[in-house]
């Protein structure tokens, strides 16, 4: 049987996960431990590049490595650790920022986007070579496959070209890292409660951790067709952001949702009950795992640092085969 080829996918520590999280990146990771070698990264330098202040990075990890844990991550198979306690991250990094000029970041759709935001003279050398550091993030661990959303090819393609730079100066004939491939999540972004995208910072979102009372209560706030205004009203569920929740959490009820949402049958009220109540059912297995880790957070500290233990053993080969082929040592 062939090996299975590497998956590098991460996230920043931002604490507590969201709906959006699970629907738009945890489901998909699990279900790809069966099919890939996956390796799992807390992101916790790339979260200094929009907020500099560390104090709740470490707490905030373990929130979000629970929430990992109890979407059904299996530490045995995909282990999980923190960026910053691989110190090789950042000097492959240094190394790789050789290889790419300025210009090329500047490019970059995402940082094009920022720019206009924040200005040109505000962003940090840190923030422009964002991309920089996701490469060394891939290639450290040579991942050859990289879950993403569309919006995050282009930092893909810099980490080809970065990788295939390196291979052509350094070691043409035997080349030390894959040019990985975007591999696109199944699943569209799911909206928050306001239709927007779902945040924190905003305050649209359903928590994973949320109580079923939590989730009623946030889902009554949940935006509708604004022009169905009472029950009898005909709506329109291809705008209606409660009908996207029930495409995902109650699939096998839409055909009948649609339709006596569009004749007037179906009133908004009773239509947000029905997928709450989906919603809860269907976190209902993920709340009770979380229940065990948050009352077992030595085992997650214990499956961090192990995980973080076989990634800087792995991290380190790479770097002994750079140092080779770039005759430093």
């Amino acid at each position: 049987m062939p090996d299975k080829k590497r998956i590098l996918s991460g996230m920043r520590p931002t604490g507590k996960l969201h709906l959006g999280h699970l629907v738009g990146a945890l489901e998909n990771w699990v279900d790809l431990q069966s099919e890939y070698e996956n390796y799992h990264l807390i992101a916790d330098y790339h979260a200094l590049t929009t907020n500099l202040d560390s104090s709740h990075i470490y707490d905030n990890s373990i929130d979000m490595l629970i929430d990992w844990l109890a979407a059904g991550i299996d530490p045995k198979a995909s282990p999980m650790f923190r960026q910053s306690q691989i110190k090789e991250h950042t000097e492959l990094q240094l190394i790789f920022s050789m290889l790419v000029t300025t210009a090329r970041l500047e490019r970059n759709p995402t940082l094009k986007e920022q720019v206009r935001d924040l200005e040109m003279e505000n962003i940090s050398i840190g923030h422009l070579g964002y991309p920089v550091l996701q490469a060394a993030d891939i290639l450290l661990y040579k991942g050859e496959v990289v879950p993403v959303g569309e919006d995050q090819l282009p930092h893909i393609e810099i980490t080809r070209e970065i990788a295939r730079k390196f291979n052509t100066q350094y070691s043409p004939m035997k080349p030390v890292f894959p040019e990985p491939e975007g591999k696109i999540t199944r699943f569209a972004r799911l909206p928050g409660l306001d239709g927007k995208r779902m945040s924190k910072s905003i305050g649209n979102t359903i928590l994973l951790s949320d109580s079923p009372e939590v989730i009623q209560k946030k889902m009554r706030s949940a935006i509708t067709d604004p022009q169905k205004l009472r029950k009898g009203d005909p709506g329109r569920p291809e705008i209606c952001l409660v009908y996207t929740y029930h495409q995902k959490f109650n699939s096998q009820e839409t055909p009948v949702i649609e339709k006596d949402c569009r004749s007037g049958k179906l009133g908004c009220v009773d239509c947000k009950m029905n997928v709450t109540q989906k919603v809860c059912d269907y976190l209902s297995p993920f709340r009770e795992k979380r229940k065990y880790f948050e009352t077992h957070q030595q085992e997650v500290k214990d499956i961090l640092h192990e995980g973080e233990a076989r990634a800087k053993t792995y991290a380190g080969h790479t770097m002994a085969e750079v140092h080779e082929v770039m005759k430093l040592g």
